[in-house]
C-alpha cells in the first residue's frame, strides 16, 4: 500500500506517494501513482514536499530523499545518470547513452526517461534534444522550460 500527498507546485497540483521505504512517484495530479494507494500525511511525505517546496524557491539543487524505484536494469542506470546532471545544466539523450555505453541506445534512454516516475527529483527535465531542442517531458513542454529557466535563474 502506497500513501500519498497531492501539493501545490508552480507547474501546477504534484502527487507525491511513497511505499514506507521510500519516495515511489512525484507526478502531476492527473496521473496516478498506483492503485493501492491511500492520502496519509507521513513524515517521509512531508519531508519530500518540504524538499520541493525549497527547490521551487531556489534555495535546493538537490534532493536527499530515500528513493523507491522500480524498473528495468537499464532504466534504473538512466536514472541513475539523471542524478548526475548538475543543477542548472543540460544533457542530451545521446551523452547519457555514450555514458552508459550504449552510445546508439538515445531512443532507449528517452523511453527511460518518459518512464521516470519521480519527476523533479530525478532530473528528466535536464534531458534535451542533440541540438538543444526541449524535447517530450511528461509534465508538458511549458513545465519543462520552467523548470530549467528556475534552475537558470538561481545557479
Amino acid at each position: 500500500m502506497k500513501n500519498f500527498l497531492s501539493v501545490e507546485s508552480p507547474i501546477g497540483t504534484l502527487t507525491i506517494a511513497e511505499d514506507g521505504i521510500g519516495i515511489t512517484d512525484i507526478c502531476m495530479s492527473s496521473e496516478t501513482p498506483g492503485t493501492k494507494i491511500q492520502s496519509k500525511s507521513t513524515q517521509l511525505l512531508c519531508g519530500a514536499a518540504k524538499q520541493l517546496s525549497e527547490y521551487f524557491s531556489g534555495k535546493r539543487e538537490t534532493f536527499t530523499l530515500p528513493l523507491s524505484l522500480h524498473g528495468t536494469e537499464f532504466q534504473l542506470a538512466v536514472w541513475k545518470a539523471l542524478h548526475n546532471i548538475p543543477y542548472g545544466e543540460t544533457k542530451s539523450y545521446k551523452q547519457i547513452a555514450e555514458q552508459l555505453g550504449r552510445p546508439k541506445a538515445f531512443r532507449a534512454v528517452g523511453m527511460a526517461n518518459r518512464c521516470n516516475p519521480i519527476l523533479i527529483a530525478v532530473p528528466c527535465h535536464r534531458v534535451i534534444g542533440s541540438g538543444g531542442s526541449l524535447t517530450g517531458y511528461r509534465a508538458g513542454l511549458e513545465a519543462k522550460r520552467f523548470l530549467l529557466a528556475l534552475e537558470q535563474k538561481y545557479k
